[in-house]
């Protein structure tokens, strides 16, 4: 049962309640605190707690006890998963992953020049960017859904960053910073996956992702308003305020027949998407829609003489495959602190959504990817798309989305993709002279719009209202600010999250469960019984150097508090039980804390006792002072063992 304790006893209730509890349970054996089993060396210790920070998964585990042979296979298939499921590939997954691939296809190039343009790019790089990525990712990654291209909020980021520097009428150098940024996305990625540090993604909670990313979304559809109207002279902010006054100071740059040919392909892109959404086995509908846009309306510019009615349109793409592009890359220069910086932003935001997104795929289709792994292929991709042409990629929610829902089994499906991206590049590029660029802007708002998530908000605020906080520093710290400052904001949020939590964990005042021997939080049991003569009381978290003097603190109020409730009863506090069962670790500093704790309550003529300590927190007892400090009498295995222990010869 659960609830508060809004109870007020006399002490012979309690008295009474008590002794009817202790009638009811079986005498309790006592058992002592054991000592640590076996005398492991320090760098013993240190390599098995290694092991579990960086090897949780144990990979190595599968090479163990195998010939030098198969060892190489398994390795082949570790670091090029198409090793793994190649050898086991047939015309029936070729036949779904064709599906799928064409499919994915026909959202890939539309958006892959859409998204280029919003990071300033020649469109002709999204087309790059979603050929060599993508057959580079279904070699070296390991999820079967995932379809990797360029994605908005990255392409967002970069674009506002190195355009804060560099204008992109500066093409080639420009064009050098995105290059050279992408190369130190991919090393950074790469990084993080080789020395197995992808926990340090993670301080981009899931809170403040949901955060940044509507924020930017909305970013983003305010900048096409510059398509969707017409309009030549536009800001260069990202802030929704200049962003919203330069559209209101430039009607007179608004084209009504650009706003009619845009606003009608935006409702018709969005009505596919809301089919798509109420009805699942739909989904080519969404997925077709944006290249059904792009062709109908390049007919209706060619027919029409767009540009002659004051329509802009795409202009000449030209053909052929990647260029290399390693010789643009930007290696010295006063630029090239920009290029860093760029590239590791935009590295952990391409980073946290290819691996969320593989990760949600996986678990629809009851498999595992790893991690890690999964940082190397996205990082060693990145690198190499640097140096042929190509921007920052990752997964894309959108085109995963379409590409499981069209049935896709393996990564073929990104080969197939490219595949037809090749084909288009080669031999297509001449169609796409008329596409009007008021239809990339109906594209990106569309693919974008699903990413502004106020149910989530509500749900975090009826759940923690921190994890709210940041989701709002994130969401109004784009909008308002900058992207990078809502972005900055909303890591210190979450990172002061977990100061907080660490700095100032909470106690528990504890009683027993009338009938068992289990002891409970007063707060959350209500039928749960204050134990006469004892404060028992639950540290919930590790006891380290920047909360053992808080912890001290606040454990001597509720002494003190206890001490002053019963001044007028016949039950003082005479013992103080710490239930150590939730401290999973402690340092030096946290056990100087306790002997010091142990002095004060002692001139008070109070007695402190240990109760379930786990192996970690032993071993640091029993390699101190402390173990003989509190001595055995002192220290108990269980909160009831010591009840029961310390309860002889006292009166209730």
């Amino acid at each position: 049962m659960v609830g508060s304790l809004s109870r007020v006893m006399t002490d012979d209730d309690l008295e009474s309640q008590f002794s009817q509890h202790q009638q009811n349970v079986e005498p309790m054996e006592i058992h002592k605190v054991s000592l640590p089993q076996g005398n492991q060396s320090t760098l013993e210790s240190l390599k098995l707690r290694m092991g579990e920070i960086f090897f949780p998964d144990d990979p190595l585990e599968q090479f163990k006890n195998q010939s030098f042979f198969r060892k190489l296979i398994l390795g082949l298939q570790y670091f090029f998963p198409i090793f793994h499921w190649g050898s086991e590939y047939s015309l029936e997954l070729l036949k779904s992953d064709l599906v799928s691939g064409l499919t994915i296809a026909s959202l890939a190039i539309p958006q892959g020049i859409s998204y280029a343009k919003l990071a300033n790019l020649p469109p002709i790089i999204g087309l790059y960017s979603s050929f060599v990525p993508p057959l580079l990712y279904s070699v070296l990654g390991s999820s079967r859904d995932l379809a990797v291209g360029p994605v908005s909020i990255a392409s967002l980021v970069m674009g506002s960053m190195l355009r804060e520097a560099v204008s992109p009428d500066q093409q080639l150098l420009y064009l050098q910073l995105a290059f050279t940024a992408t190369f130190f996305a991919g090393v950074f990625q790469a990084s993080l996956g080789f020395l197995r540090l992808g926990f340090i993604v993670d301080f981009l909670s899931k809170p403040t992702l949901i955060g940044f990313m509507g924020g930017a979304a909305i970013i983003v559809s305010l900048q096409q308003l510059k398509g969707l109207f017409g309009i030549v002279h536009f800001t260069k902010q990202m802030g929704f305020i200049p962003v919203m006054l330069s559209v209101f100071e430039h009607r007179n740059e608004w084209a009504w027949q650009t706003i009619v040919m845009g606003t009608s392909f935006l409702i018709f892109l969005l009505i596919t998407r809301h089919i798509s959404i109420r009805r699942p086995n739909l989904f080519w509908v969404s997925a077709a829609a944006p290249l059904g846009s792009v062709i109908i309306s390049t007919i209706v510019s060619f027919a029409f003489k767009a540009p002659n009615h004051g329509i802009s349109v795409i202009g000449h793409l030209p053909k052929g495959v990647n260029p290399p592009s390693a010789n643009m890359l930007y290696f010295s220069g006063s630029f090239l602190g920009l290029a860093i910086k760029t590239g590791i932003i935009t590295g952990i935001l391409s980073l946290t959504e290819g691996i969320a997104v593989g990760r949600t795929f996986a678990s629809l289709k009851n498999y595992q990817i790893d991690g890690n792994k999964e940082m190397m292929a996205i990082g060693i991709m990145n690198m190499a798309g640097s140096c042929a042409s190509c921007y920052v990629t990752t997964g894309s929610f959108s085109r995963s989305a379409v590409n499981y829902n069209a049935g896709s089994k393996t990564a073929v499906s990104n080969i197939v993709m490219a595949s037809a991206v090749l084909i288009t590049m080669l031999f297509l590029m001449p169609l796409f002279y008329y596409t009007p660029n008021v239809i990339l802007s109906a594209i990106i708002i569309t693919a974008v719009i699903g990413l502004i998530d106020f149910r989530a908000a509500l749900r975090l605020w009826k759940v923690d209202k921190l994890d709210c906080l940041a989701f709002m520093s994130a969401f109004f710290g784009v909008l308002f600010i900058s992207v990078q400052m809502g972005l900055a904001i909303a890591i210190g949020v979450s990172v002061f999250k977990i100061l907080i939590q660490v700095t100032r964990p909470s106690t528990a005042i504890k009683g027993i469960i009338p009938g068992t021997q289990s002891y409970r939080n007063l707060g959350q049991y209500r039928e749960a019984l204050k134990v006469p003569y004892f404060l028992i009381l639950g540290v919930e978290s590790p006891i380290y150097f920047v909360n053992s003097m808080y912890l001290q603190e606040r454990i001597l109020r509720l002494v003190k508090e206890e001490e002053k409730a019963k001044e007028t009863t016949q039950f003082p506090v005479k013992y103080v039980i710490l239930d150590m069962a939730a401290v999973t670790a402690i340092d030096t500093c946290g056990l100087d804390t306790l002997m010091e704790l142990k002095k004060i309550l002692n001139k008070r003529s109070l007695e402190l006792v240990l109760a379930n300590p786990i192996l970690n927190v032993t071993e640091k007892l029993y390699k101190s002072e402390a173990w003989e400090n509190f001595g055995s009498d002192n220290l108990y295995m269980t909160v009831a063992e010591a009840v029961a222990a310390l309860s002889v010869g006292e009166k209730f």
